[in-house]
C-alpha cells in the first residue's frame, strides 16, 4: 500500500509522515531536502536555479515511486511527484522564474514519468492558512526558508487548492491543520488516525 502526504511548505507533512509511519509500522519515504544540492542556491537566486531544482525533485520522486511499487511494502511518502508538476514548477513559470523553454521541457519530462506510475492508494492533503504556515516555518528555523515571501506561499496555496479540487488519482483525505496540534495533543492525532483508518479499511 502506498499512502502519500501532500501540502504547502510548513503544513506539517514530514512530521505527520513520521508519526503515521511509527503508528502503522509503515516505511517512511521522506523528501530529499538535506542532500539536495540545489536548495540553498535556489532560495538565493530562484531564476537561475529553478529548472535545476525542479528536475532534481522530479528525478528523486520518480525514483521513489518506482521503488515504492517494486518493494511491495506498505510505504508512506512525504510529498508527491504531482505537487512538483502541478504546483511548484507552474508557479515558478508564472512568476517569471522559469523560462517557457525550461517549463515545456520539464512538463514533457513529467508527462512521460506520469505515464509510467500510478497514484498513491490514499492521498492525505494538509490544508493550512498562510498565517499558520508562516508560524510553522519560523518555528523550525531553516536558514534557506527565511527568504520565502507571503506572496510566494499564497500563490502555492492557491495552486494546491486548485489541484486538490480536481484530484482524481485515488482516494483523498483532506485534513485542516490550522486548529490541530498532532504533535503535542494525542486527541488531535487520534482524530486523524480515525479518519485514516476509515479510508484504509475502505481500500480493501
Amino acid at each position: 500500500m502506498h499512502v502519500a502526504v501532500a501540502g504547502n511548505i510548513g503544513a506539517g507533512k514530514t512530521t505527520l509522515t513520521k508519526l503515521l509511519a511509527k503508528h502503522y509500522k509503515w516505511e517512511a519515504q521522506l523528501e530529499d531536502v538535506v542532500d539536495n544540492p540545489y536548495l540553498d542556491d535556489f532560495y538565493n537566486q530562484m531564476e537561475r536555479w529553478s529548472f535545476n531544482l525542479q528536475v532534481y525533485f522530479l528525478n528523486s520522486r520518480f525514483r521513489q515511486v518506482l521503488q515504492i511499487h517494486q518493494s511491495g511494502k506498505e510505504i508512506i511518502q512525504d510529498r508527491t511527484i504531482y505537487e512538483d508538476a502541478h504546483i511548484f514548477a507552474p508557479n515558478l513559470h508564472a512568476m517569471g522564474l522559469m523560462t517557457n523553454r525550461d517549463f515545456e521541457n520539464y512538463s514533457s519530462l513529467f508527462q512521460l514519468m506520469e505515464s509510467l506510475v500510478k497514484g498513491p492508494d490514499l492521498l492525505i492533503y494538509l490544508r493550512s492558512s498562510i498565517p499558520n504556515l508562516v508560524s510553522q516555518i519560523h518555528k523550525r528555523g531553516r536558514d534557506y526558508e527565511n527568504s520565502i515571501s507571503i506572496e510566494y506561499l499564497s500563490r502555492l496555496n492557491e495552486r494546491y487548492e486548485a489541484w486538490i479540487h480536481g484530484y482524481d488519482k485515488g482516494k483523498l483525505l483532506i485534513i485542516d491543520v490550522d486548529n490541530l496540534d498532532f504533535v503535542d495533543n494525542p486527541e488531535d492525532l487520534g482524530s486523524i488516525l480515525n479518519k485514516i483508518d476509515a479510508e484504509i479499511h475502505g481500500l480493501f
